[in-house]
């Protein structure tokens, strides 16, 4: 693996917050949209591996870095060792919660020369994000619905007969309650937080909730779709 040379190396919160969330965003791919291809590699005859995320948000799964020590904080060795003793999901969970305590040493290794001022700037900007395993785990606070299955006023969702469903909601109707219960209702593709501004979709087959932008739907495009399934949920129909 090609380690980051220290003059490129982020310097700045901003700098180090953008290379936090791009590592980030690599890590929940491989956890998440391609976690088979994920799992296959992790083969528990090969050596020690590792799941690096890397700051242009894409991911690999390799042997640790020779240099001693090395040029930044490595994270959990010999990933592969329990994938085939332990339940799959409880094994991704894991990879998971060692993956969010890399990321974070990964940026106060970066933030190492910040005052307190600006690490705790910094630790604000990353806690407004759902960790990797909330993401993986789906610990969503506010995900759970009535059968009414509104969400915002820029939400499409679809019934059981394929009918779309109206979301629109307006202040005299409960609008600023049901934003309320849906702040932090999690985008299944990038892990991102809900935003009543942005045009979201509900999968009818798992019934997760996704930045239009990030599954490629457009709103009238959505209008189109008579059942909504989204690139997880269609990969493994495939597969079947």
């Amino acid at each position: 693996m090609e380690m980051p040379s220290i003059s490129s190396t982020p310097r700045t919160v901003e700098e180090i917050f953008k290379d936090f969330c791009g590592r980030r965003s690599g890590i929940i791919r491989a956890l998440n949209q391609e976690v088979d291809e994920f799992y296959a590699l992790c083969d528990p005859e090969k050596e020690n591996l590792c799941l690096y995320g890397h700051p242009n948000s894409t991911w690999e799964v390799t042997l640790p870095a020779e240099e001693v020590p090395p040029e930044l904080p490595e994270p959990a060795l010999g990933i592969n060792f329990a994938r085939d003793g332990m339940n799959r999901r409880d094994w991704l969970s894991l990879v998971a919660v060692h993956s969010d305590s890399w990321l974070l040493s990964v940026a106060f290794y970066l933030g190492a020369r910040f005052n307190g001022n600006e690490r705790k700037r910094l630790f604000s900007m990353i806690n407004d994000l759902p960790t990797v395993f909330e993401v993986v785990t789906e610990r969503k606070p506010g995900r759970e619905k009535s059968d009414n299955g509104s969400k915002s006023k820029q939400s499409t969702k679809r019934t059981s007969d394929g009918q779309i469903k109206n979301n629109t909601k307006h202040a005299d109707d409960g609008y600023g309650e049901d934003e309320d219960e849906h702040s932090e209702t999690l985008c299944g593709a990038c892990g991102g937080n809900y935003s009543p501004s942005e045009f979201w979709i509900g999968c009818d087959v798992c019934e997760r909730w996704f930045h239009g932008k990030c599954v490629k739907i457009t709103p009238a495009k959505a209008e189109s779709i008579k059942q909504y399934k989204c690139p997880s949920c269609s990969s493994k129909r495939g597969r079947q």
